[in-house]
């Protein structure tokens, strides 16, 4: 038994989270290796060949790591799970005129979970990943905090995890840069690592077409919500769309309507089965409110509001705000607008680098918010 401890390493095969479990080991962890099988290709009705995290190329790739390094490895069946929690809801989203995502909901309700009971079982310590995050204890608090990579980022997957799960977990790659993980595997002859695509797409979409999996997996959807109007903010009908939940907001392309200008969806309306559209300009509002918030620096920020950098999509540069907190809700105020804020999504709050907290979002509007309010 290691001095450092046991440590459960989530291994999907790509080359991250196989660098990450070589570290640890070099380290002089006793490590233990996990891939997990969240979703089964073949049940998604896609005709692209089956690649990523659950391919069987992916589980091989990750054993071979381990039987290489000469710790063992175990592979875990949560597609039960994964589908019952993530697949429903990425689904019911949907359908409620919302725009989810699945990637984020899977890190915090699925894997950390499955991961945990696992490690548990195992006796292991720890558990770690290959994200590109950074961990810290500050003030009896567990802090997330952005990697070094700041191309590689990946601190806004992780806002929702608890902080008892947080008192457990690893980021050995978080002072890390890719070209550094590169360098590692070379130096270590796992070349195939290094040349091995990476997958960008939802897991259980491989061929990244969301409106075709909705169809086969609602029954009837098609003909539930065909024949919706599209219609211009002063309430113009322009056209007919193929249903509300086979658009998002922001959405530009694909939209099958010509008016002369660029359109942008900028509101879908569930209950009369309405996609409104407009300019770009259209698309900003300066506040939000986001719900079922998990704080992450801090316990609670009730009465406390703070300035913020806030992210309301991973690819979001983030833009600052005021947040203040009002019992489980958080209410955003933009120091200018942000353009395509979709309710479903994920809002990050960020203070420098630290994860405040996170939630999803639930509406946007334009305020009248007083921004001297910490002044």
């Amino acid at each position: 038994m290691s001095k450092l401890g046991r440590v459960l390493v989530a291994m999907s095969g790509g080359i991250d989270s196989s660098v990450a479990a070589v570290m640890l080991h070099e380290q002089g962890y006793e490590v233990v290796g996990m891939t997990m099988k969240t979703w089964d290709y073949a049940s998604s009705g896609a005709s692209k060949k089956e690649t990523g995290c659950c391919s069987l190329d992916s589980i091989n790739d990750a054993r071979n790591i381990a039987v290489q390094l000469g710790f063992p490895h175990y592979i875990i069946d949560i597609r039960e799970e994964f589908g019952d929690y993530v697949i429903n809801h990425f689904t019911d989203e949907y359908i409620a005129g919302r725009t989810p995502n699945p990637c984020v909901l899977c890190n915090t309700h699925i894997k950390w979970d499955a991961l945990l009971r696992r490690a548990d079982q195992l006796g292991c310590d720890f558990i770690a990943t290959g994200h590109y995050a950074n961990i810290r204890e500050e003030n009896g608090r567990y802090v997330i905090s952005k990697g070094l990579d700041e191309n590689k980022d990946q601190s806004y997957a992780l806002w929702g995890i608890s902080q008892e799960s947080l008192s457990r977990t690893m980021f050995p790659l978080g002072k890390l840069r890719k070209t550094e993980i590169r360098q590692m595997a070379m130096d270590r002859g796992f070349t195939e690592l290094v040349n091995k695509p990476e997958s960008y797409e939802i897991c259980f979409i491989p061929d990244n077409d969301y409106r075709g999996f909705l169809k086969r997996r609602v029954e009837g959807l098609e003909e539930q919500v065909a024949g919706g109007e599209f219609v211009l903010e002063d309430g113009t009908v322009v056209g007919k769309h193929e249903g509300y939940p086979f658009y998002t907001i922001g959405q530009r392309k694909g939209l099958g309507i010509a008016l002369g200008f660029p359109a942008y969806v900028t509101r879908i309306e569930k209950e009369t089965n309405r996609v409104i559209l407009g300019n770009y300009e259209d698309l900003a509002k300066n506040a939000m409110t986001v719900g079922k918030l998990n704080m992450v620096k801090y316990e609670n920020l009730i009465g406390q509001p703070i300035p913020t950098i806030t992210k309301v999509r991973y690819n979001d540069p983030g833009t600052e705000a005021i947040i203040e907190q009002e019992g489980d809700k958080m209410k955003v105020h933009f120091l200018s607008g942000v353009h395509a804020i979709a309710p479903g999504q994920a809002a990050v709050f960020y203070e420098g680098n630290d994860v405040v907290g996170g939630g999803w979002i639930e509406s946007n509007y334009n305020s009248d918010y007083n921004l001297n309010v910490l002044q």
